[in-house]
């Protein structure tokens, strides 16, 4: 049975301060020992994990939030290094051993939430009244309202939104495609194959080619028992075959260069290419290598069964959470907020370019004029919020390396048709 959440949060000189509903706060000058047995503050250790190129901002955020709460608590942080994207792996290897906080990607959440690895928010509310001043629907209404759908599970918050950046949409070079080039995968590609230029696009992964069923009203979802649901060899607003069909023609044309999961800096550095889809975090390799041309919009319109359709994308959001099993689940709560409030969100945003989930940092001048916050932005009206099981991900892959390597004829219909059985197939298979 969980601690209550005063004991893990107060030391015993601080309960009946608590629980008389005072709300002081850790800076306030009222005597928070008053009517307890001691007034020796409390000793807290916690250990907060995050990614490896976040740990300098984490440091930073870290010491003001041990100054913050010096006058309630001895608290020491040991900060370790895990990437969002390998959290929820690292952390349902051992639940109890796992970080006090850790951020995460938000993909992750229901299979945290149903291995008891996340404390809901709705249960530290009480912490968060008596020393940030705030209530959960506070940390919901800061906060877009697709980030804190993304940190919810079952009508349940179970996280703290952190950045809505953590999707995808078109780079390209304005001196070689104009704005209406890149309107259209077609016109894209066409304009770029005559400036002997590519255009690069991830294939071989699930989150990247989820986008093109997406677009055509399929589905992926993740059922209670960690299985995937999927649909894509049905039929939706078009039919899976015409949305394969759709990918091998794109794949087929002498511009375009499918690129393996993670090198897309790399391409856009070699300068062989005129547009890339990728992310926030490829905007300085763009920047450098598109120089005055540096451009971002949403993704083009691609053909399908002779229509034009808006490609969709996967709209990630990261995360932090605080694990259920913590010893101190009141002070993680308190962490969690303080590397997620406003501030913090600004200091990330001024000095790593990252996309605030946080409206008021949402709405500054500085995010809205971002080149690649401002593309991102116009991407997630067509965003999609994926979720899918741990079997989705290796059957995706490799079908969309099918498609990027040529191996089927958009003309073979039976073939396209098997292939995608058998992508569902193992996509859907029970979870061992």
């Amino acid at each position: 049975m969980k601690k209550k959440l005063v004991s893990v949060l107060l030391s015993a000189a601080m309960v009946s301060t608590l629980l008389a509903g005072c709300g002081s706060r850790p800076d306030d000058t009222s005597d928070k020992s008053e009517g307890t047995v001691s007034g020796e503050k409390q000793d807290v250790s916690l250990r907060l994990w995050g990614a490896e190129e976040d740990q300098t901002l984490l440091q930073s955020l870290i010491d003001s939030f041990e100054e913050e709460y010096a006058d309630a608590a001895n608290i020491t942080v040991e900060l370790g290094v895990e990437s969002e994207s390998t959290a929820k792996d690292t952390v349902l290897t051992d639940v109890e051993a796992a970080a006090d906080v850790y951020a995460f990607a938000s993909d992750q959440l229901p299979d945290l939430v149903n291995a008891g690895a996340l404390q809901s928010v709705d249960e530290m509310d009480e912490a968060l009244q008596a020393y940030a001043g705030k209530r959960v629907e506070d940390i919901e209404s800061a906060n877009s309202a697709d980030s804190v759908e993304a940190a919810t599970f079952n009508n349940t918050l179970y996280a703290f939104p952190m950045t809505a950046d953590n999707g995808y949409f078109l780079y390209y070079d304005s001196s070689v495609l104009s704005a209406d080039d890149v309107a259209t995968w077609d016109g894209m590609l066409a304009k770029a194959d005559e400036a002997g230029k590519k255009v690069a696009m991830t294939l071989a992964s699930g989150w990247y080619n989820a986008s093109f069923f997406y677009s055509a009203g399929f589905t992926t979802g993740l059922n209670d028992d960690g299985s995937t649901s999927m649909d894509w060899n049905g039929n939706a607003d078009y039919t899976g075959v015409e949305v394969t069909q759709a990918m091998l023609n794109i794949a087929g044309s002498p511009a375009f260069m499918a690129v393996a999961d993670g090198d897309i800096s790399n391409q856009i550095a070699s300068g062989q290419l005129c547009a890339a889809v990728s992310g926030t975090w490829d905007a300085k390799a763009a920047q450098q290598a598109f120089g005055d041309g540096y451009a971002a919009t949403k993704l083009p319109t691609f053909t399908i069964a002779g229509d034009q359709l808006q490609q969709a994308s996967v709209s990630g959001y990261k995360l932090v959470g605080v694990n259920a099993h913590s010893e101190n689940v009141g002070w993680a709560a308190l962490l969690a907020d303080w590397i997620t409030n406003e501030n913090a969100q600004q200091q990330r945003f001024e000095e790593r370019q990252i996309g605030p989930s946080n409206n008021t940092v949402l709405e500054s001048d500085a995010v809205q004029s971002n080149v690649a916050l401002a593309a991102l932005a116009a991407q997630n009206e067509f965003g999609v919020v994926q979720f899918a099981g741990q079997n989705f991900w290796d059957p995706a892959a490799t079908f969309g390396e099918i498609v990027a390597k040529g191996e089927l004829n958009a003309d073979d219909t039976d073939a396209i048709q098997t292939a995608l059985d058998t992508l569902v197939e193992g996509a859907t298979a029970p979870v061992n």
